[in-house]
Formats: C-alpha cells, structure tokens, sequence
C-alpha cells in the first residue's frame, strides 16, 4: 500500500504559481532599508541614493510591470524558479525590442458596457504594426488616462499582437472580459507615417472611382484603412 507524503515546500511553490506577482512591496523594502543604512554611514552615500533613484524611476516602474504582466500570462511548465527565469528572458526581449523608442507600459481597463473607447488601425496585412490612432474624449480609456494616441498595441491580455492581423486584436479585445491588459509601446511618428501612407490609397481611390476595378479595390482598402472603434 502506497503512503502520501505532505510536502509543505511543494506546496508552497504551488500557491507562489497560482497568486498573482506583485513585486512593489519588495522594491518598496529595498529603498526603505537603503534610507536605514544611508542613517548609520554603512555605505557611501553618493552610491545608495544612485541606487535609490534607479528603484524610483518611471524605467523601473515599467521594468517591474512588464515582468509582472508577463510573469502571470506565460504558459511556462516547471516551478517557480523556471518560470521567473522565463519571464526574466520575455522582460528583456520585450525591451530589447523597443530599443530607439519608448519603453513598453502595461495599461489596464475595465470592459464594460460602454466599449473601452479607443480605436485601433493596422497588422499584418498592411505591413504595419496595430496602432493606438484615436482615444475617445470621456470614455472609458481617456476616464482612466495611461493609453495614448500613438501607442502601439504590443499584446492584448498576454497575447502578441505584434505581426498579427488588425482582425486578430480585434476579436481579442472583444473578447476579454472583466477587464483587459495591454502591453503597449509609445511611437507617435510611424503612426504619423503609416496615416500618411493611408491617405495617399485613399486619395489614389477616389480618383480612379470611375472604373469597376477601383471600385472593388477600395472596399478592400478600407476594411484596413479605417480605424476600427473598440467597444
């Protein structure tokens, strides 16, 4: 007959996989000790509060963000160790990826009836990234305020939307429920740049309406072009 064992530290590692990361409180610790040994001399001062502001800057703010984002949506097998390791390599390939531009910001918001109010344009099949190109005044996205015009829309509740098509994020947005969290990387100029793009199809189609074919071609074109309201 086979005995079962209780194994508290398994147990331990279970729970630590199943509760969401938040890792404020330890950056939070962190600076509080740095105050104490700043008071007792242990340590030059001119080194800790250059560590102080790095643990307080908005860079870090985001860091701890994206890891945390990314910590609880990757489908990662193996303990916690594993899965911090993983989450570490996501981080920085995250940002990495953003080198030149804005670093990525996690923005959460509510899914409610009104819609998240914002639109959404671009993917794949414009050979262009899905951009943040309206927030609507007094709703949902512009009441809670962290998403901008210009924001690119990197992943939609853990999901990569990067390469993907415009439907895609579409159909993932619509989908969250409760609330939804977007990875998102602030480039304002090649959304600038691809609107461009766009008006010159749309200018190009309107001045050869008068042939069936361009008739056609620009209701292919604006299934693409128009931004697309979130609701």
């Amino acid at each position: 007959m086979m005995s079962s064992y209780y194994h508290p530290a398994k147990e331990a590692d279970m729970a630590a996989m199943t509760e969401p990361l938040c890792l404020e409180r330890d950056v939070c610790r962190v600076i509080e000790l740095l105050d104490r040994l700043q008071r007792t001399g242990e340590l030059p001062p001119p080194k800790l509060q250059a560590l102080q502001r790095v643990l307080q800057s908005k860079f870090c703010a985001a860091i701890r963000e994206v890891y945390e984002q990314l910590y609880d949506t990757l489908d990662i097998v193996g303990g916690p160790e594993v899965r911090a390791q993983a989450t570490a390599k996501a981080t920085v390939a995250a940002f990495a990826a953003s080198e030149g531009h804005a670093h990525p910001r996690v923005v959460e918001l509510p899914k409610t009836e009104e819609g998240l109010g914002f639109n959404i344009m671009g993917g794949k099949e414009q050979n262009s990234p899905i951009y943040i190109s309206r927030v609507i005044p007094g709703g949902v996205a512009d009441r809670q305020g962290g998403l901008k015009r210009g924001d690119q829309l990197l992943s939609v509740n853990g999901v990569s939307v990067e390469g993907e098509h415009h439907e895609k994020a579409v159909e993932l947005l619509k989908a969250a429920q409760g609330s939804v969290k977007l990875v998102v990387r602030y480039t304002p100029k090649v959304l600038e740049e691809m609107e461009a793009r766009f008006e010159k199809i749309r200018s190009a189609r309107r001045r050869q309406q008068h042939t069936s074919y361009s008739l056609v071609y620009s209701q292919h074109v604006s299934m693409w072009c128009a931004p697309i309201h979130i609701m």
